[in-house]
């Protein structure tokens, strides 16, 4: 009943709509078998899969990725989908430069005082995973140093700004948050790059850089530098290291966004560390890619493209990061909606293409050489739906394109039936936080995109597993977006 209530609420909005050229509209039956291919049970199996130990964490580049790659390719054939091209069949293939991390000790050397009034250090180790984690590009290296304090480690002279100005940093620890002084002006966001403060920090001498996070989580989204070791750390052990300014990390946070102004200073602690990593500098990425004919002889050359990434944060020492909401649920996602396209009898007027991106999670590589190597087949892209993170709660927000209101519209009506979204809101900008749509986004194409509601409280860490997923809103999700899809493919 459902089905059949989701299939009349499509092909009445599609009516209001379509020219006469296409009149014929899509195929009831064909709507009605689609929808119902879309099942929770399936999007569940999918993301048990992706999540599996069998496949590492599905690192970029790593043969772990591979692997996790030639299987979403596999099902891609099995349901039908035509491939990029007999050379490549349904895997776009890109540089991925990756980093393992095999090893990571560290140690704080806190200076004290006996009951004497007597200087002594007292050594804490840190426990990886907890208390610290190595950035997922760091080099391996062993180090003794100092450490300073450098708000944002931001240096950006020309915008009146430098959070090292009259810091030495040469062969010391910079400690800093992530973020900017004024998060509205955005100027600052190429400074809110990790590439770009990592070589900011580099190329001023410094030994490695700290970042100050709540929790430690996985994170490759940075560049190998020879020689640099940068690092994670907890609020909590951020803490103990500037406890004799008489400061916690909150606090020193606040400071920094109300005055907008450098607080820097040397601090009296050391950091001792030693880290062995591999690198792999001629590492091969994936972008899974299939599609579905359009029936319109003229339109068939446009596309909607739906996307999401197909990464995570791979497996580093000896922790297995799953990525199960982030994202195998936004991967399901896309292949039920595949699976769903594919089972339509009447095809849609425009072509309908499904990548699962490789690189998002070291700063949006898949997409961005999707979205500069668009396949020939392909004259221009109608619009683009993405997916990431549609595994946890019960309901789902939507970003989408300001223009055409024909997006908004779609989604609108198709979830009229669906009802799980919660909120859509229009974007306006992408920033160095976006998602897979943003190199879309940027060259003008409409996008919409879709998670769930959450909360996603595992993120980039071992807990983010399948136990933690929600079928039922993987699905739903889906539905909404294939019905949204159909409607503006056949117009």
């Amino acid at each position: 009943m459902r089905a059949a209530k989701l299939v009349s609420c499509i092909l009445t909005a599609s009516v209001l709509t379509l020219t006469p050229l296409a009149q014929a509209k899509l195929d009831p039956a064909g709507l009605k078998r689609g929808l119902n291919s879309i099942r929770p049970e399936e999007a569940y199996a999918l993301c048990q899969t992706m999540a599996s130990p069998e496949f590492a964490g599905r690192l970029t580049g790593h043969q772990g990725y591979t692997a996790a790659a030639r299987w979403a390719a596999l099902k891609f054939k099995e349901w039908g989908l035509k491939p990029l091209g007999a050379k490549e069949g349904y895997l776009q293939s890109y540089p991925s430069p990756y980093t393992l991390v095999d090893r990571a000790e560290m140690t704080l050397l806190l200076p004290e005082k006996t009951a004497e009034g007597q200087a002594k250090v007292k050594e804490l180790k840190l426990e990886a995973g907890k208390d610290f984690l190595p950035l997922l590009f760091s080099d391996s290296g062993q180090a003794e140093a100092g450490l300073v304090f450098a708000g944002w480690g931001i240096c950006a002279p020309e915008l009146g700004y430098d959070d090292y100005a009259g810091l030495e940093v040469k062969d010391r620890f910079v400690l800093c948050f992530r973020g900017t002084p004024d998060p509205s002006d955005k100027r600052f966001q190429e400074y809110d790059e990790h590439r770009t403060r990592m070589k900011t920090a580099r190329d001023k001498g410094a030994v490695g850089l700290v970042y100050i996070y709540p929790e430690v989580s996985a994170n490759p989204n940075g560049d190998w530098l020879e020689g640099f070791i940068p690092v994670e750390i907890s609020e909590q052990t951020a803490d103990l290291i500037i406890k004799d300014k008489g400061l916690t990390s909150a606090e020193l946070k606040n400071d920094l966004a109300l005055y907008k102004r450098p607080l820097s200073f040397a601090l009296e602690a050391h950091l001792r560390t030693s880290l062995e990593s591999r690198h792999f500098a001629d590492g091969i990425g994936y972008n899974i890619v299939g599609w579905v004919e359009g029936s319109d002889p003229k339109l068939k050359s446009e596309c909607l493209i739906f996307g999401g990434h197909f990464d995570h944060c791979g497996r580093h020492l000896g922790i297995l990061f799953p990525g199960a909401d982030d994202n195998a649920s936004g991967s399901a996602s896309v292949m039920e909606i595949a699976q769903a396209f594919a089972a339509l009898g009447r095809k849609p007027r425009r072509s309908a293409v499904f990548v699962l991106f490789g690189g998002e999670e070291m700063g949006l590589l898949g997409s961005k050489y999707f979205a500069e190597h668009l396949p020939p087949q392909f004259t221009s892209v109608a619009a683009m739906f993405n997916f990431d993170m549609t595994g946890e709660g019960d309901g789902a927000w939507c970003g989408v394109s300001p223009e055409p209101v024909s997006l908004k519209q779609a989604l609108e009506e198709a979830d009229h039936q669906v009802k799980i979204l919660r909120g859509l809101r229009v974007i306006r900008q992408v920033g160095v936080r976006s998602s897979d749509f943003a190199p879309f986004f940027l060259k003008g194409i409409p996008c919409a995109s879709l998670g769930s509601n959450g909360p996603h409280l595992a993120y980039h860490q071992a807990g983010d597993t399948i136990y933690r997923l929600n079928p039922d809103i993987m699905a739903d999700i889906a539905k909404v977006a294939f019905l949204a899809g159909c409607d503006l493919a056949d117009r």
